[in-house]
Order: C-alpha cells, then sequence, then structure tokens
C-alpha cells in the first residue's frame, strides 16, 4: 500500500506524519533525514500494529494543490 506523508518544515526542523495511522510522525533536521526515519517509522508503526493484534485502518487520506484566488 501506498500511504499519503505529510511533510512540513517548521523554524528549526522537519516533520513528517501519515493522516491515515494516528501515531505514526518522525521530526528531523532536514527533509532527507525526516524521509528515511518516516520509511522505517512506517514499517515499524504497520508491524506494530499486527503484532498488537490491530486492524489496518483503509486508506482515506487524498491530497491536492489548489490556487487561491488574489
Amino acid at each position: 500500500m501506498k500511504y499519503l506523508v505529510i511533510y512540513e518544515q517548521g523554524p528549526t526542523s522537519w516533520g513528517a506524519y501519515v493522516p491515515d495511522l494516528p501515531g505514526c510522525a518522525v521530526v528531523g533536521e532536514t527533509e532527507d533525514e525526516v524521509r528515511a526515519l518516516m520509511r522505517d517509522a512506517l514499517a515499524l508503526h504497520l508491524e506494530g500494529m499486527r503484532q498488537g493484534g490491530e486492524s489496518i485502518p483503509p486508506l482515506t487520506s487524498r491530497s491536492e494543490y489548489l490556487e487561491a484566488a488574489g
């Protein structure tokens, strides 16, 4: 499955999270670091859910860029 990952740049760091998997989030100093951390975090999050007997939620998130008027 392909999960939507949201990447955000803050004043001093980068962060990322998966909207379809609450609690699956990472923070790092650079975008590249956060991408690498998220790959690992996603795999660990899903494995933890499976081991805990939790069902994997369906994919529901979508993204789109809209141009603002004005």
